[in-house]
């Protein structure tokens, strides 16, 4: 029954320094992932994405005063690491670099140095470490950047960091701040109808060896390929509630086993038609699509 509704329902779908001498611009492939580098006349953002090995939308994320259509040489771009994170929302994760300051990180990001000290207190501006991992909290530019680069990147219009609608208050009490389905991950696509009026799941974009986790306990009731959707994994959780997470690229667990809350349920695939990695999250009660926003927090 959940299948057949499934079917239905889805039928539709260290920052720059003050001085240039900090950082030096590295100028092979292996050296440009975690660095700054410099942007060199003929560069786009999709062949330094394509050549650092770094999805074309978490560069853009790290990178909010960057424009695609407008990149120009001589422009400092940061190049992400593994163990730094962007999610839709906020605060990045970030990895201090040789020649950091707090005030270099804000500028960047678009925050001020004093939203940094507040998010990292036991870290002072003065104890910063090459290599640690400090807590950046979005300014209001590095959202607009956001969205605006969502905007770009997708023929739909999607809403990079959108506000989080209020529970309903027909949704069980068990439906409450679940985590995110990803660590790592952008709104491309909001839940909500299309231009058209068809009724359109969540769309995530993450990076490459992402895997989708539960957002709840439960029990896998699928784990196939589905038509036009991929590899695709069902869990049905308490209280009549499923959860859909499609375009997988391998699945991960199988059908009839019990799952906790953030157990790697599928690994994300790679677009052919976007280059992007995304994730098709869908939440439903009783077969009835929930806007996910409700519930995730």
């Amino acid at each position: 029954m959940v299948i057949c509704l499934l079917a239905t329902g889805l039928a539709g779908c260290a920052g720059p320094g003050t001085s240039t001498e900090r950082v030096p611009t590295p100028s092979s492939s292996s050296q440009i992932s975690g660095n700054w580098i410099e942007v060199q006349r003929g560069d786009t953002l999709g062949q330094l994405a394509a050549r650092a090995s770094v999805p074309l939308e978490r560069l853009e994320r790290f990178n909010p005063g960057v424009s695609a259509q407008n990149l120009s040489a001589g422009q400092r771009l940061l190049i992400p690491t593994q163990q730094e994170r962007a999610p839709s929302g906020g605060p990045y994760r970030y990895q201090i670099r040789a020649g950091d300051t707090y005030s270099s990180i804000a500028r960047h990001f678009g925050t001020t140095s004093g939203r940094l000290q507040s998010a990292n207190p036991s870290t002072p501006a003065t104890a910063l470490r090459v290599g640690q991992i400090v807590s950046v909290p979005l300014g209001s530019s590095a959202a607009r950047s956001a969205a605006a680069s969502s905007g770009s990147s997708n023929a739909s219009r999607p809403a990079a960091a959108p506000s989080t609608p209020a529970p309903s208050a027909s949704l069980p009490a068990s439906a409450r701040r679940w985590p995110w389905p990803l660590e790592d991950y952008r709104i491309v696509r909001r839940f909500g109808a299309d231009s058209r009026g068809t009724l359109q799941p969540m769309l995530l974009a993450t990076q490459e060896g992402a895997n989708a986790k539960a957002v709840a306990p439960g029990e896998v009731r699928f784990a196939d390929g589905m038509r036009q959707l991929g590899d695709v994994v069902i869990v049905h959780h308490a209280d009549n509630l499923q959860t859909v997470y499609a375009l997988c690229a391998r699945i991960l667990v199988r059908v009839g086993q019990q799952v906790s809350t953030g157990d790697p349920l599928c690994e994300i695939g790679q677009s052919s038609s976007t280059q992007r990695y995304d994730l098709l999250f869908d939440l439903r009660q009783g077969g009835k699509p929930i806007d996910p926003r409700q519930v995730l927090r």
